[in-house]
């Protein structure tokens, strides 16, 4: 048996970290745990949590590929974030320059649901719980 108990986090790389690391500390609350720079790699690394889970591993490296633009593209599709009240978090985000597409109903759940992106386009999911 693996034994896989939960997933441990997600790697995110930013084509700008200080940017990006304002956009997940200061907009959506994370909060940075830890940093280094690698200079062997000129590439940082920040360790952010919420609510004092480590969730995301933060990267930058130097001219990193495009991601795949179209919506059905291979590989991670989205990360999506619970809040208790789609409407008040997305106007936290508008409050932030950050566009939320219009809300949504999960078909099967019944739930409310918005995305919206990160500063290098990746999308993120707001789903009411």
């Amino acid at each position: 048996m693996l034994g896989i108990k939960q997933i441990h986090h997600i790697a995110i790389i930013a084509t700008d970290y200080v940017r990006s690391k304002a956009f997940y500390c200061d907009i959506l609350g994370f909060t940075l745990q830890g940093e280094v720079y690698r200079e062997e790699r000129d590439s940082w690394k920040g360790d952010l949590a919420l609510n004092g889970q480590y969730v995301i591993e933060l990267f930058s490296f130097p001219f990193p590929p495009a991601r795949p633009g179209w919506p059905e593209a291979c590989g991670l599709r989205h990360l999506a974030f619970s809040v208790d009240n789609v409407d008040n978090a997305i106007a936290h985000l508008e409050s932030h320059g950050v566009r939320c597409e219009a809300v949504r109903i999960d078909p099967i759940t019944g739930k409310r649901f918005t995305f919206f992106k990160d500063p290098d386009g990746l999308p993120l999911e707001l789903y009411e719980q």
